[in-house]
């Protein structure tokens, strides 16, 4: 009789086990593809041409979104749970807004396992309250291009090396730009906007917007402000918008002051994105007669992160496929030398970036610069209001740099309205 129950009792363990099985099989199969959802055909690119490939057998339902019209598709379905996706593209506009949501998968057990071989900023950017919800396949670090047939005719080299000590901070930038002006008679401008300082500044920055629920404004931001009319005022800029044709005609040599003057632009702060999808699209008659450099203070700009909602049923699958995504060695080294993109894997770009040499940049080497440049970023500022909160910050510096309003009465204006805005 004991044999016989400790028959049962074993067989009974062994269907149980079985049964356990299958009810995992049963909730794999009935989670169905992994659902993923973008505002930029990377993605699409991603899964089709290298994870379907290494992992073959693997179903994904792809969803594109222009970007002004992703947030509004996914915050409802996020809100309710009722078809939203398993895992989503986040634009650095609007990456914190969830990452601090509370509607993100936990992938803080990913970014624990790739941490030693990542780039610490975009994991801060992915982090809140001791947790990670997103990860990033990319870095995208500022940098300062400037004309080197410029360079050479008024600081007297185009030298990178050299050029950097005229721009090794934000006061050198300034003093640099007085000597552009002079030495060329009012001709050349060290800038074609303003506006190509706020990144700049905001990278140097040591407080975030918010603290304790109170609005900060930092003194860098303060001495953006003030920057901003120093080179209005003192003719040291073009007097273009950023993104407007005045901006863009800067860069290809064809910009003309209010008198139809012609006004020499010494350079752009872009970040990595920049060359590829500004400069050389807009410019690619200048091509050899750039250079690039860190300039006056680290900073980033633009990105995408990758994370999935906490309610997903196919976590497992998420998870995979987020840390191939953004940290696979084997796929982010195809992908750097497929696309040019800098990866914010370590180990890829310390095999990689030895063995770049840019012809629109006169052969310089800048995929080595930005890899460089990537450490120095610092991503533990941003939060989830500072699209919101730059957006107004912004516009009062334009009041001040137009002259509509003083310092104290721009700055005063722009609390209020952030506090009505945002209630801070």
């Amino acid at each position: 009789m004991k044999k016989f129950l400790v028959v049962c009792a074993a067989a009974a363990v062994l269907l149980s086990g079985c049964a356990k099985k299958a009810e995992t099989a049963k909730q794999a199969e009935s989670a169905g593809p992994l659902v993923v959802w973008s505002f930029t055909d990377e993605i699409k690119n991603m899964i089709d041409k290298y994870y379907l490939v290494d992992n073959p057998g693997k179903q994904i339902e792809y969803s594109l979104t222009p970007t002004d019209q992703f947030p509004n598709k996914l915050d409802p379905v996020l809100a309710s749970g009722s078809g939203a996706p398993d895992v989503f593209a986040l634009e650095d506009a609007f990456v914190r807004k969830y990452i601090e949501s509370g509607l993100l998968l936990d992938l803080s057990d990913i970014a624990a396992e790739v941490k030693g071989k990542s780039l610490a900023y975009p994991i801060e950017v992915g982090s809140y309250e001791g947790k990670v919800y997103g990860l990033s396949w990319q870095a995208t670090p500022g940098a300062m291009f400037y004309r080197r047939s410029l360079a050479k005719k008024y600081l007297g080299t185009d030298d990178p090396k050299e050029v950097q000590k005229y721009m090794s901070s934000l006061d050198k930038f300034v003093e640099t730009a007085g000597v552009l002006k002079s030495k060329s008679g009012g001709k050349c401008v060290v800038v074609s906007s303003t506006g190509d300082m706020f990144m700049p500044f905001k990278g140097a920055r040591k407080d975030p917007w918010v603290v304790g629920g109170k609005l900060v404004i930092d003194p860098a931001m303060v001495s953006y402000m003030e920057m901003a009319k120093t080179l209005r005022d003192k003719g040291y800029e073009g007097r273009s918008q950023q993104w407007s044709e005045g901006w863009f005609n800067g860069m290809k040599g064809t910009l003309k002051d209010e008198s139809g003057k012609d006004v020499e632009v010494f350079s752009y702060l872009l970040p990595t994105w920049g060359l590829h999808y500004v400069l050389k699209t807009n410019a690619p008659d200048t091509s050899g007669d750039w250079a690039m450099i860190p300039g006056p203070a680290p900073y980033r700009w633009g990105g995408t992160w990758i994370a999935a909602y906490k309610g997903t049923k196919n976590v497992a699958a998420a998870k995979e496929f987020i840390k191939y995504v953004t940290s696979s060695d084997s796929f982010l080294e195809r992908w750097a030398k497929d696309t040019g993109d800098v990866v914010s894997n370590t180990v890829v770009t310390a095999k990689i970036k030895d063995s770049y040499s840019e012809p629109f940049l006169g052969g310089q080497n800048h995929y080595a610069e930005f890899v460089d440049m990537a450490k120095n970023v610092d991503g533990k500022l941003t939060q989830g209001t500072d699209q919101a909160i730059e957006g107004l910050f912004n516009e009062a510096v334009i009041s001040y740099v137009e002259g509509e309003k003083s310092k104290d009465q721009a700055i005063a204006d722009f609390k209020s309205q952030v506090n009505a805005q945002l209630g801070l």
